[in-house]
C-alpha cells in the first residue's frame, strides 16, 4: 500500500499505554488515508457487514455498500447465508438494487444473465447471437458471482475482503471462550429492535469512545446513576479486541416488575456482570444476562458513520412493550454519544493537536485500539 501515514507518528501510537500518543489527525481528516487504512484495517481482517437477520428466509437478498465495494447480503436456497460482490460477470452491472425475495434466479437487469443463489453462471442468454444462448468461448463455469469470505457469529455477518485473514474461530478464538456461556441462540427482536444512527465522525471515534468507561459521568448522567464509573473494570486483548465491563447491570421492568427471560444456564457472574467489547475492526457488542446487541459501523466516509444497533433476546416470545420501552432505554444513551464524538472529529482539524495523551487507568482500552490500527497499518507496508 502507499504510505499515507507518518511512520514515527504509527511507532508513538504504539508505544506503552502512559507514553503513547493517540492516531494523527491524518486518519480521522484525510480521504486518501481513509482508502489505504480502510484496506489495511477493514478490509484485511474480519469486519461486520450486516446481521443473518436482515436476510431471515431462503431466497431473501439485501445490497450492501462496504468502503465503496458494492456486496449483496443473500441467503441462499439451502437457508445458508453467503456475501457476494453485487455485479454480473458480463459488464459490471448492479445486479440487486433494493432489498428484495429472490424468486428462481438472480437475473442481471442489464442483458439478463442469470445467477443460482449459490453463486453459479446458469444463464446466458443470446449470448453466441440471436437464439444461440451458449458460446464455447464463455465458461459458464469460470463466471459465477464473486463470492466474498464470510462467517457468522451471534448473527453478524462478518467479511473478510482480502481472502487471507486467518479462520474466524482461531483469530478471535478468545473472545469466543471468554463468552462462552453466552453461546446460546440469539432472537433478533424485530423491526423495532433495529435502528441506525448517521454520525458524523471517522468510525475509528466511534469504536474508541465506546471502549471506554471515562466518559460515563459527563456523557450518560443518566446511566451512571445506578452504573458508576466505579463500578467498571477494563477489558484488553491486544490485537483482538477491547472494551469496558460493569458489576451492577440492572435488569429492565415493567410496571408489574416483569424482565425479559434470561439465557440458560448463566453463571453467577451474570446476575449482575455485563460486558461491552470492541471486537476489531468495526463491531461493538453487548452482553447481558437477559439481552444481547451489536452495533455494526459502516464507515461512509473518513467523517461518517452509519452505526446498524441490532437487539436480540434469549425467547423469541417477548413482551412487546417491554422490548420497545427497552430499545428506547437504548437509543437514548447511543444518542448521548453522537455529540462527543462529532466533537472529537471537529477537533481533528486543528493543526496543533498531535493525538492527544491517554490516561493510563481509564484509557487503557482505547489504547489498545490504536495500537492495533498502527500494528495493521505498519504491517500492510
Amino acid at each position: 500500500m502507499a504510505k499515507d501515514h507518518d511512520t514515527t507518528a504509527l511507532d508513538a501510537v504504539r508505544k506503552p499505554v502512559e507514553a503513547a500518543n493517540g492516531l494523527p489527525n491524518a486518519h480521522y481528516t484525510d480521504p486518501d488515508v481513509f482508502q489505504s487504512e480502510a484496506r489495511a484495517t477493514l478490509h484485511a481482517t474480519w469486519a461486520g457487514l450486516a446481521v443473518a437477520a436482515d436476510v431471515p428466509e431462503a431466497g431473501c437478498a439485501k445490497p450492501l455498500d462496504f468502503t465503496g465495494i458494492p456486496l449483496l447480503l443473500l441467503r441462499d436456497k439451502d437457508g445458508v447465508v453467503r456475501v457476494f460482490q453485487n455485479i454480473c460477470r458480463h459488464r459490471g452491472m448492479i445486479l440487486v438494487d433494493e432489498p428484495r425475495k429472490i424468486e428462481g434466479a438472480i437475473r442481471c437487469p442489464y442483458h439478463s444473465w442469470c445467477y443460482s443463489t449459490k453463486g453459479a453462471l446458469v444463464s446466458t442468454p443470446h449470448v453466441g447471437g440471436p437464439g444461440h444462448n451458449t458460446h464455447e468461448a464463455i465458461d459458464k463455469d469460470n463466471l459465477g458471482l464473486i463470492e466474498v469470505r464470510s462467517h457468522v457469529w451471534r448473527d453478524i455477518v462478518f467479511i473478510n475482503l482480502s481472502g487471507d485473514a486467518p479462520p474466524f474461530e482461531d483469530l478471535h478464538a478468545d473472545l469466543i471462550h471468554r463468552w462462552r456461556d453466552h453461546d446460546q441462540p440469539l432472537f433478533h427482536g424485530g423491526a423495532d429492535s433495529r435502528f441506525t444512527l448517521d454520525v458524523a465522525c471517522n468510525w475509528k471515534l466511534a469504536v474508541e469512545n465506546y471502549c471506554e468507561s471515562y466518559h460515563l459521568p459527563w456523557v450518560h448522567p443518566g446511566l451512571n446513576s445506578y452504573s458508576r464509573l466505579e463500578d467498571h473494570y477494563n477489558i484488553e486483548s491486544y490485537g483482538r479486541y477491547s472494551g469496558q465491563g460493569t458489576l451492577v447491570y440492572r435488569q429492565l421492568q415493567d410496571d408489574a416488575g416483569r424482565t425479559f427471560p434470561d439465557f440458560a444456564d448463566l453463571p453467577d457472574f451474570w446476575n449482575e456482570g455485563a460486558e461491552y467489547i470492541a471486537l476489531y475492526p468495526n463491531v461493538l457488542l453487548g452482553a447481558q444476562r437477559d439481552h444481547a446487541f451489536a452495533i455494526i459501523l459502516d464507515p461512509v466516509g473518513h467523517n461518517r458513520t452509519a452505526e446498524h444497533i441490532h437487539l436480540y433476546y434469549a425467547d423469541p416470545d417477548t413482551d412487546d412493550a417491554l422490548r420497545t420501552a427497552n430499545a428506547a432505554q437504548w437509543k437514548t444513551v447511543f444518542e448521548e454519544d453522537i455529540s462527543v464524538v462529532e466533537g472529537m472529529q471537529r477537533g481533528r482539524s486543528a493543526p496543533g493537536f498531535d493525538g492527544g495523551r491517554f490516561s493510563p487507568a481509564m484509557d487503557s482500552p482505547t489504547h489498545c485500539f490504536h495500537h492495533w490500527v498502527a500494528g495493521q497499518l505498519q504491517a500492510a507496508e
